[in-house]
């Protein structure tokens, strides 16, 4: 058990990381553009939200196995599937939880209105310095809250992971997977302690959000 928490917990670090990277500049056009199709675009990265996992899993498992075209290129690099690896499960944990970063960062972008933009540029802050500078900071809460949102889901996935990373001890075995098998094996005891566990790490989860939502509601009051 102590190795799928180490895995678990190192696939919900990274896929935060790298989330935050891609949902924050993703966030901020759909926030900030007048583009017609941008609701196009937020819908497809909604879309995990509504699309069942396995579903979502089964497709990435056609994507990153040997005879997907986006593999075959990597075979002169010594790679044949990405499929049932760590490096697969952290691919489809970025795609699955992408509307659970995206959709709070724009929330925030979006209340942060025109007016301290307009008054950093009269101050001659211009694009990436107003973006850093004033945009971000304002829009803190709405990072922390989209870091806890994916980090705890990826806690949780189950579907996707099954289907991209089977349970291999070690290497795609996270907990979820370990729960599942524990209940397939009859051992109650230990399953109990550790859905428990992550009973108690939602909730936790939970109130972590309703506070920082509580905070941000003041700072803007």
């Amino acid at each position: 058990m102590a190795e799928a928490l180490w895995l678990t917990l190192r696939l919900a670090a990274t896929t935060t990381a790298i989330l935050l990277l891609i949902a924050t500049p993703l966030a901020w056009w759909l926030a900030r553009s007048r583009r017609w199709w941008k609701e196009i675009v937020a819908a497809a990265t909604s879309l995990p939200i509504v699309l069942p996992p396995t579903v979502l899993g089964f497709y990435l498992l056609i994507a990153l196995g040997p005879a997907s075209p986006l593999i075959r290129p990597l075979a002169g690099f010594g790679v044949r599937t990405l499929a049932f690896s760590f490096t697969g499960l952290v691919i489809g944990s970025t795609i699955y939880s992408l509307p659970f970063a995206v959709q709070p960062i724009r929330n925030a972008f979006a209340a942060i209105g025109d007016h301290p933009l307009e008054c950093a540029a009269t101050l001659g802050a211009r694009g990436l310095q107003t973006f850093t500078r004033v945009a971000l900071p304002l829009a803190r809460p709405g990072l922390v809250t989209a870091a806890i949102l994916v980090f705890a889901h990826t806690i949780g996935e189950f579907g996707v992971v099954l289907m991209i990373g089977g349970g291999i001890p070690g290497k795609t075995k996270v907990l979820s997977i370990e729960l599942f098998q524990l209940v397939d094996n009859l051992e109650w005891g230990k399953a109990h302690l550790l859905a428990g566990g992550m009973v108690a790490f939602a909730f936790t989860v939970v109130v972590a959000m309703l506070l920082i939502e509580r905070r941000f509601g003041r700072l803007q009051g």
